[in-house]
């Protein structure tokens, strides 16, 4: 499904590198400030606007990768690449919600939460989150020690200092056994273009501390139509492209070849009854997917986020995630964020994450189409069989059923007698189940005593040089 035709994609392209080479950038960093202007930006009225070159913004899309490796603790890799594939991950949060109740995520809570996660098979990385009982400049490193105890998958911790990425690295590195992390990048970041056109100094930061390891990067731009960009939908594309071109030369120039994800998918727009920023709406869903044809063109891989406004499980949040999702998988975005996320990306449920999960399988059952073949089009079986309805003992029902069929666990597939002797269940009602059994299991104990011990030294030590 294409959103935008390649002639539209380049008039949004030629309008972005106007932005960068006429209105610029602030950097709210004097070192990468410098660096800029060495290679060839200029600098504006003002001493931190910089003006980028379409030459510079042209050199750093040919200096990074096409082809994006992610790697999970169980061993697996997934390799992502402008035409494919989609993966699904989880989303940062302050709060974990269940019912109609939130509250702060805690650590004790944050590991309930990642052995869910842990647990489906649908959804490819876990997201770090806010931690409560933490200090905030500690979050990041002690979520990756929670969620490497818990969890098997790749590991996105959201980073609330520089410092702290560096933590994570080491983290990884000790994970490892001496692997380097560019082999096997089982951890990744991101960070946010301030819109509109501003890279804060924490940004530039990580950038710098981070570079060098090869870890994947998440340029993000999270632009909000009819509040921080125009509300039509091409400007605020526009705007995020300006954005996220900027930060891929600040990535390429401080470590040229880091893999990159391109993410316009971040995108927002301002409900003009309430002003809240809307997450789940078909705006956001539209101006992701044309996020990742934009990616495509530049040759990199996409992100985007499955979204909802609902404050529960419930029927709003399932039609929002599903219509968000759905565009984003027939658009081809390699990273969706956000299963299991309520509330404008603030909350996380381990409800809607089993939701969410059973979702994805739908959803990419629908990405995938339909095969069609000798073998698929089945013209032997069905010229064997003639008039007799007798598929269901057949061989070739047996040999394809399992790729071809999707098996719903929530969903009810019953006819009404069998639902109401279960008791009637609602979808919500099937999923706190699923919660529940998950969390009934003992917890796996993923790591070595060795392991443990050593990540647990390393957060001593970051905790002392962090909170200096």
């Amino acid at each position: 499904m294409s959103i935008l035709t390649h002639e539209q994609i380049e008039r949004i392209n030629d309008a972005s590198l106007r932005i960068l080479e006429q209105t610029g950038v602030r950097i709210g960093h004097p070192h990468i400030q410098t660096m800029l202007l060495e290679a060839g930006a200029t600098r504006g009225i003002d001493a931190d606007l910089i003006h980028f070159p379409r030459e510079l913004v042209q050199h750093a899309i040919e200096k990074a990768p096409s082809e994006v490796k992610y790697s999970s603790l169980d061993g697996t890799d997934v390799i992502l690449t402008p035409n494919g594939p989609t993966v699904f991950w989880t989303g940062n949060a302050l709060y974990l919600a269940e019912g109609k109740q939130s509250a702060p995520i805690t650590s004790k809570s944050f590991a309930q939460l990642v052995r869910v996660v842990d647990s489906l098979p649908n959804i490819h990385a876990m997201v770090g989150t806010s931690l409560d009982d933490v200090p905030a400049r500690f979050r990041d490193f002690v979520g990756v020690r929670i969620m490497a105890h818990h969890c098997r998958k790749h590991l996105r911790p959201c980073i609330y200092t520089p410092d702290g990425s560096r933590a994570c690295i080491e983290m990884a590195q000790a994970l490892l056994g001496g692997t380097p992390v560019r082999q096997r990048p089982i951890i990744s970041f991101g960070y946010t273009c301030l819109t509109p056109l501003y890279w804060a100094p924490e940004a530039m930061e990580l950038f710098i501390k981070s570079a060098g390891f090869g870890v994947p990067m998440m340029i993000n731009s999270e632009p909000i139509a009819g509040a921080t960009a125009p509300v039509t939908l091409a400007g605020a594309l526009t705007l995020a492209n300006a954005e996220t071109l900027s930060g891929l030369v600040i990535i390429q120039m401080l470590e040229p070849g880091r893999p990159v994800i391109f993410n316009l998918g971040f995108a927002h727009s301002l409900d003009m009854l309430t002003s809240v920023t809307r997450t789940g709406g078909p705006e956001s869903g539209l101006m992701a997917a044309a996020g990742a044809e934009i990616a495509r063109c530049h040759g990199l891989p996409s992100a985007s986020w499955m979204s909802t406004e609902a404050m529960m499980p419930d029927a709003q949040a399932t039609y929002e995630q599903m219509l968000t999702g759905l565009l984003h998988c027939l658009s081809g975005v390699n990273i969706v964020w956000g299963a299991g996320q309520l509330e404008s990306q603030r909350t996380m449920s381990m409800t809607q994450t089993v939701i969410c999960d059973e979702m994805i399988g739908l959803l990419l059952r629908a990405q995938r189409g339909i095969e069609v073949s000798d073998e698929t089009i089945a013209l032997e079986v069905i010229q064997e069989l003639g008039t007799k309805p007798d598929y269901l003992s057949h061989e070739h029902t047996l040999a394809h059923f399992r790729e071809e069929l999707v098996d719903a666990r929530l969903a009810c597939t019953l006819r009404r007698e069998g639902w109401e002797q279960a008791g009637a269940p609602t979808l919500r009602q099937a999923a706190v189940q699923v919660v529940a059994d998950i969390l009934a299991q003992p917890a796996p104990q993923y790591l070595t005593d060795e392991q443990s011990r050593e990540l647990l030294h390393i957060e001593e030590d970051w905790m002392r040089r962090v909170g200096e």
